[in-house]
């Protein structure tokens, strides 16, 4: 007992020290200091519960857009919102800046071969067969058959029940469970019936939702032997890792499964395309279809998610929105949702501000120098970020805090009317840019626009405790809000 009294106060001023340090370094408005052997660690430690903002604020109060990270043992990362730096990274010098080893190894429990986690003539392979799953007879048949289908006979329905019972939905959740459908059905042909009125708690749902946050949470630790040393015990997070991507392959095993004895010459959607090219194996079709699934579930639901708690926010934009989607309502499906040029606009700004996902990352394979004068050595991990650079004054204007969608339309003097106006993709790289831009963007906009058409026309989305706070933003492989975003749904009144 005197002993470790003993060793308590001997350690009492270092923990007074350490504590200090704390607090020193969570100033958002100064750069994070450094120190020796252990970096900018003491700051990593005190703003883990807000990793994307503070390396935000990082970006922003350098000179150049750009801070490099030092992690404990001399490890370095850099990050940049600097848009010539993007496209220096992911087009300029694209061999240069990939996936690499630590991405691969960190995500392959998870990812395993899929087309996220390769590189080279692997990923060149997976993009050209998927591509071809993205022209616009695809496109029309999505928006016509599975969306429309999902969204009158799901989605309403759910939505009319709350609105005559009064009772709160997490929409966060129906979104999570209609994108999943959703992809299932357009990708793999495959109906998990996810959303449905009693709102099932599926086990591959939490397994999903589990896998990513952990796998996610490996890049945050000191160093990987923390992970790996718990993976080989088979303890903690690690154990629950592996029981969730079990779940997760029996899951989409069930699917390949059916898919093959229903297989054709004819490739219908983009799992019997990749089976018909007769050179992969069953593990790597797995692969394929859990990026699939986590690119089709948890992008577009984050994206709609920030985007209806912004309308309920901004009621002007609401109207506008709204007004459009009422102007289009005897248009043909596809026509409608392609055509609604203000409702396009506000969500490629909800986006800008909460981008579904905020940094992505690559790996360095030679010595380079950025545009900025940043070096870079062979092995450091490289990172964009849309979050920081959707907030740049030098970008947006010292308007950049404000939800304008405006500041994506021009007049079209053609037609007398206004226009969508596209930014530099390396200004506002949400779909990432250059040879590995996202090949589901267009498909992603016309779920969401079909969604925001449907559920505005008839009904009001408001929160169910509103204290006049923001939510939380939280970020694993892509972003969330935090517990969800509990609202009711009011019936919409004809004006």
């Amino acid at each position: 007992m005197f002993e470790a009294s003993l060793l308590f106060y001997f350690l009492l001023p270092f923990l007074f020290i350490f504590f200090k340090l704390l607090l020193t370094n969570s100033d958002e408005n100064s750069q994070p200091k450094s120190y020796p052997l252990i970096g900018n660690y003491l700051s990593i430690y005190a703003n883990s519960h807000r990793l994307t903002q503070w390396t935000s604020d990082a970006i922003h109060n350098s000179p150049s857009f750009t801070f490099v990270v030092r992690r404990p043992f001399g490890q370095k990362r850099v990050l940049t919102g600097n848009p010539a730096n993007v496209q220096h990274i992911l087009k300029t010098k694209f061999s240069t800046y990939q996936k690499g080893d630590i991405f691969r190894s960190t995500l392959f429990d998870l990812l395993g071969d899929g087309i996220f986690n390769v590189d080279g003539d692997e990923w060149k392979f997976q993009r050209q067969l998927s591509s071809h799953e993205f022209n616009t007879k695809s496109l029309r048949h999505f928006v016509e058959h599975v969306v429309d289908d999902e969204l009158n006979k799901r989605l309403i329905p759910i939505l009319t029940t709350a609105a005559a019972n009064d009772t709160v939905l997490d929409l966060q959740d129906i979104l999570q469970r209609f994108a999943l459908d959703n992809i299932c059905r357009i990708a793999f042909g495959y109906d998990p019936a996810y959303l449905t009125p009693s709102l099932p708690k599926a086990k591959f749902a939490v397994a999903f939702e589990d896998a990513v946050r952990i796998s996610s949470e490996r890049f945050r630790t000191i160093t990987p032997l923390f992970w790996k040393f718990k993976r080989f015990l088979n303890i903690g997070s690690e154990k629950r890792l592996k029981e969730a991507v079990a779940e997760i392959r029996r899951f989409t095993t069930k699917i390949l499964n059916e898919k093959k004895q229903e297989l054709t010459t004819e490739p219908v959607d983009l799992l019997s395309r990749f089976l018909n090219s007769g050179h992969l194996d069953e593990n790597l079709v797995t692969d394929i279809v859990i990026s699939f699934i986590l690119a089709g579930r948890d992008t577009t639901s984050a994206a709609l998610t920030w985007f209806f708690w912004l309308l309920y926010k901004n009621p002007a934009i609401e109207n506008e929105v709204v007004k459009e989607v009422k102007e289009k309502s005897d248009s043909p499906i596809y026509d409608e949702v392609k055509d609604m040029v203000y409702t396009h606009a506000s969500l490629c700004e909800s986006m800008r501000l909460y981008p579904p996902v905020p940094v992505d990352s690559k790996l360095a394979n030679a010595d380079d120098v950025l545009p900025d004068g940043t070096v870079v050595k062979k092995g450091m991990m490289v990172s964009y970020h849309p979050y920081a650079m959707g907030r740049m004054e030098s970008i947006w204007g010292e308007n950049w805090t404000e939800f304008q969608p405006e500041r994506w339309l021009e007049k079209d003097d053609t037609a007398e009317k206004m226009k969508f106006r596209a930014r530099d993709p390396y200004v506002y790289p949400v779909f990432q840019a250059g040879p590995r831009i996202c090949l589901g963007k267009d498909m992603a906009f016309l779920q969401m626009k079909r969604v925001v058409a449907g559920v505005l026309r008839q009904f009001m989305v408001v929160p169910a405790v509103d204290d006049g706070g923001e939510p939380v933003f939280v970020a694993a492989l892509t972003s969330k809000m935090k517990g969800g975003y509990p609202v009711k749904i009011k019936e919409r009144k004809d004006d």
